[in-house]
């Protein structure tokens, strides 16, 4: 007789492993599958909540964003505001320092433009005043990035509790100010040189937020070349995957620490000269508009890449608009348009997991063994 003995081997239910890199064109197809999910649990959510036909409240989306010539100029507004910020972080956190403080750091640059155009606005030339306003808002970003760097270069401290901080202190130096500037006591301040408009950003053929959307664009191009191909962008990806590794090749550190959120607080600068000089023509503590804190959610979705930020930014603003739109023409409580804000977000964020990861389901392996007899 001949006796053979199947012995199964039983693993784990699943287990989860790193993918090597996904082509391109699959990552990208699965973050698009993602986004189709997310619509459909979303007009599953609406019917259910609030009895719309969800194609209804996709169209009011739309709506909000693309409905007229000017909500369609203050969605390129919002995406470049949106997209400056998320700019001047992604250096930081490709360098795995993470800067918490943009939303201070754009503060204190639009506080400096403010400051030139409330005190030197109607006394010198108008190129000369928009030089002296490039320049003090661009030191004040510098100057509010480069203090917790220079702790972290200097002692190792914790960069992300110390940049948090110091938003806090920029909110309160935004407030004191005002309270400086408006004698009546009031918390709000004005809009500046409104007969004359000194310091403000002129209108190219006739819109008023072109001139940001430009600049921002140009920033966009630098950044993706000084990531990619400088030697710069090669240190920071360097001292990014690992800083001993970095030392024993020659890098120095404590000065790429510094250098690099130096450059962060300096587009943060211009982000806060563009929100003054560009857009409100004034300062309060609401100036940043949280976008400091956003930015962090589109440079991580969009792996660094600055051309891919201007989709991800993009993405962001239309769900922000678009909620909005839903919550004033459908007369719904706000809490929805932040609920179908929040699903779109989840899915979108947890693709990123299919893209680098993949489940594998356990299975049987029998074995036959056993001699004849």
């Amino acid at each position: 007789m001949t006796d053979n003995r199947i012995k199964k081997e039983k693993e784990a239910l699943m287990h989860i492993t790193k993918r090597d890199a996904m082509v391109w064109w699959k990552a990208w197809l699965v973050r698009a599958a993602a986004i189709a999910l997310a619509l459909v649990a979303c007009a599953v959510v609406v019917y259910f909540l609030t009895g719309y036909n969800p194609f209804k409240v996709y169209a009011s989306m739309i709506e909000g964003t693309f409905g007229t010539a000017r909500k369609i100029w203050n969605t390129l507004q919002n995406t470049a505001m949106l997209l400056c910020i998320s700019l001047a972080v992604t250096p930081a956190f490709k360098m795995r320092f993470w800067n918490i403080g943009a939303e201070g750091q754009v503060l204190m640059g639009g506080l400096a433009a403010t400051a030139c155009m409330f005190y030197i606005g109607d006394k010198m030339h108008p190129v000369l005043l928009m030089t002296i306003m490039v320049i003090t808002s661009v030191i004040a970003g510098i100057v509010w990035a480069i203090v917790p760097a220079y702790f972290k270069a200097k002692w190792n401290t914790n960069e992300t509790l110390f940049t948090l901080m110091m938003n806090y202190v920029a909110t309160q130096l935004v407030s004191f100010a005002i309270m400086v500037w408006v004698p009546s006591g009031s918390s709000v301040m004005g809009v500046i040189n409104r007969q004359t408009k000194a310091g403000w950003f002129p209108e190219i053929f006739g819109q008023k937020y072109l001139l940001n959307v430009i600049i921002v664009l140009a920033i966009t191009v630098f950044m993706f070349i000084y990531l990619k191909y400088s030697k710069h962008g090669y240190e920071i990806a360097v001292v990014g995957e690992s800083e001993n590794t970095a030392k024993y090749i020659g890098i120095n550190v404590k000065k790429v620490i510094l250098r690099t959120m130096a450059l962060s607080g300096a587009l943060c600068g211009v982000a806060g000269l563009m929100l003054v000089a560009g857009t409100d023509h004034t300062i309060t503590k609401n100036t940043a508009g949280g976008n400091g804190f956003t930015a962090i959610m589109v440079s991580w979705l969009a792996k660094f890449n600055p051309i891919v930020m201007m989709l991800t930014s993009f993405l962001i603003v239309f769900l922000q608009r678009g909620s909005g739109q839903i919550a004033t023409s459908l007369r719904l409580n706000e809490s929805i348009s932040d609920i179908l804000t929040g699903i779109i977000l989840f899915f979108i964020i947890g693709c990123e997991f299919f893209v680098n990861y993949k489940i594998n389901f356990r299975h049987s392996k029998k074995h036959t063994s056993g001699k004849g007899e």
